[in-house]
């Protein structure tokens, strides 16, 4: 009894200490004072706290050396590691490359490429870019929209200009759920609890079922790819075990909902970002950064090339 109540606890604060920075990352519209007031109490927090979180070691040349020659690297918005995945892909692939194709990538703001300092389209941008300089006729159009939740989504693919380029994509690709998940921790970030997650995942479920449903109704011949989450708060939570369950939980409902359709398929993420010694998240620490995306990039050209 004690163990739960400590680890409801620990939950508890994580909740407050993250209510700030969550606010700054999915408020589609604030001003500049409120950015900065929030910034400010999230730092507050992170230093009440820093007997837990490993803050940042004080630079030395030899760092600062490091971060610049990662700083000019991700200035590259593809490099020549992923343009060497594209060619493998299709020579595995080669069917897949021989016509025309069209993709549609709809969702949040990993679509939309929040978080890539290059400001390239995230891992959308990767792909277009990594097509043109291969010579394919491929091109991937962006409509991601940073703050979607499931239920808003579900609803923009009614508007005529997403639902005319469903109807012609050879393949759709969707991240979405990010948001849902968040929402439940600022309504709740007081007294966070599993249940309302638990509650709000099966009605996240049924809104994917439908957003599913529509794509098909749309075009029915398409390809869907459905995008898993990753969990952006195990660099500096990791010991919270509750975050990484609520992941994984959504994470195999969108698999196991995939698995009832014959057109449409789960690509896994979080393992690119389980445990790496690569930094991969922006400086929002929530959103990828380049380094980020063209991970995402290459596990989305390996499902792609099945």
């Amino acid at each position: 009894m004690q163990r739960k109540k400590r680890a409801s606890m620990t939950f508890i604060i994580m909740g407050i200490l993250l209510f700030g920075s969550v606010i700054y990352i999915f408020m589609p519209d604030r001003d500049q004072s409120n950015v900065e007031t929030v910034k400010a109490i999230a730092s507050v927090k992170q230093e009440q706290t820093e007997s837990t979180i490993e803050l940042p070691v004080e630079n030395t040349p030899e760092v600062e050396e490091v971060q610049t020659v990662q700083e000019k690297d991700n200035d590259k918005p593809i490099t020549d590691d992923i343009k060497a995945k594209v060619r493998e892909v299709v020579e595995i692939a080669l069917d897949l490359f021989k016509k025309d194709e069209k993709i549609v990538a709809i969702g949040d703001s990993l679509t939309e490429g929040v978080g890539d300092e290059t400001e390239n389209g995230g891992y959308v941008g990767i792909l277009n870019h990594t097509f043109e300089d291969n010579n394919l006729n491929i091109n991937v159009e962006n409509f991601g929209k940073k703050g979607n939740r499931s239920d808003q989504l579900l609803k923009r693919l009614d508007k005529e200009e997403i639902a005319s380029a469903i109807k012609e994509a050879d393949k759709v690709l969707i991240t979405i759920g990010a948001n849902d998940i968040m929402k439940v921790l600022k309504s709740n970030f007081m007294n966070v609890t599993m249940e309302p997650f638990q509650e709000e995942r099966l009605k996240y479920i049924e809104r994917l079922t439908a957003i599913i449903n529509k794509i098909n109704d749309l075009n029915p011949d398409t390809q869907i790819y459905l995008i898993g989450f990753y969990n952006p708060f195990e660099r500096y939570f990791g010991e919270i075990k509750e975050l990484g369950m609520i992941i994984d939980n959504w994470n195999n409902d969108g698999k196991s909902l995939a698995e009832e359709y014959d057109n449409v398929s789960y690509i896994p993420t979080k393992d690119l970002f389980s445990n790496s010694n690569e930094d991969l998240l922006a400086k929002d620490e929530f959103h990828p950064n380049t380094s980020g995306y063209k991970l995402m990039a290459q596990r989305v050209l390996e499902y792609l090339g099945m």
